[in-house]
């Protein structure tokens, strides 16, 4: 699965990961560096196996599209994303024929939304979104499907067009309400964490997935995954048992509360204890040893 990726200059494989808000990831995947990470965004909300409901979904510019934007609408959940580059990001016009409205977003309107298109096609989008939930298709493979070398596709257009619709309603809501920024970069820095803690619980071989078989990848990737499920699960208990003491809770102020998280490790010892009884002498049989000059 070893490929070279663009984004980090190097060879490897793609580990993607569906972190809680809080700090517990739910899904785990082991992809190609070429694998689409909307995909991967995607089946990760769908298959994670937890009594969750996701409603919102925070992501980096590479987990987002158009297309995206409209499978999520489309699966009843938020996507969240951080875009790189927001000052280039173009809004579309509600309505054709009307382009004087709007006069001080001018310079960032463009084409109007097909609406007809839209309706003529919902059927067909709910039916792809439908296999994309009832796990008949892989996401990877519906979304290959509707890439920009489809342009011409009915169904695509569709979907750009609703996904354009949803996105232009995140972007305005993003530019007017500094809560929402607010709260997709704390979304992304409890990943930002994540990774934190993989790099130094991950520590053997030096850090690094050193096999191409890919078994013994998926073993990693899941031993990674058990490692870090087991950190938060006591720390929780931890945190538990300290904020049970007298007085404890009546401490912290809403800003303490708010920084609290699970996912530490600095205390953790990651590689095992050697106690040293410096008064003892070791016993050692030398038997017929000899030293030979």
């Amino acid at each position: 699965m070893t490929e070279w990726h663009i984004r980090y200059g190097g060879r490897g494989v793609m580990i993607y990961w569906h972190v809680e808000r809080r700090a517990a990831s739910i899904y785990s995947q082991l992809k190609y560096c070429s694998s689409s990470e909307v995909a991967a965004m995607i089946e990760g909300v769908l298959r994670h196996c937890t009594d969750l409901e996701v409603q919102k979904n925070y992501v980096d510019s590479h987990g987002q599209s158009d297309v995206a934007f409209a499978f999520c609408h489309l699966l009843g959940f938020e996507l969240m994303p951080r875009i790189k580059g927001i000052a280039s990001q173009r809004h579309n016009r509600p309505d054709a024929g009307r382009p004087d409205d709007y006069p001080n977003l001018q310079a960032i309107l463009t084409r109007p939304i097909n609406w007809e298109l839209i309706r003529k096609h919902y059927d067909e989008m709910i039916k792809y979104a439908t296999v994309l939930r009832l796990g008949t298709a892989q996401p990877e493979e519906i979304l290959r499907r509707f890439t920009r070398n489809s342009l011409q596709h009915p169904i695509y257009q569709a979907l750009d067009g609703l996904g354009r619709v949803v996105k232009t309603i995140f972007l305005c809501r993003y530019l007017n309400d500094e809560g929402l920024r607010r709260e997709v970069q704390e979304g992304l820095n409890v990943v930002e964490n994540w990774n934190g803690a993989n790099s130094f619980i991950f520590y053997g071989k030096s850090g690094e997935i050193a096999t191409n078989r890919l078994e013994d990848q998926a073993v990693s990737v899941l031993a990674l995954h058990l490692l870090q499920a087991n950190l938060v699960y006591i720390n929780t208990l931890v945190f538990q048992q300290v904020l049970e003491e007298p007085g404890c809770l009546e401490r912290l102020l809403p800003e303490d509360l708010r920084a609290l998280s699970p996912l530490i490790y600095h205390h953790i010892n990651p590689y095992g204890t050697f106690e040293l009884e410096m008064a003892k002498r070791l016993l050692i049989d030398w038997g017929e040893t000899r030293l030979h000059s």
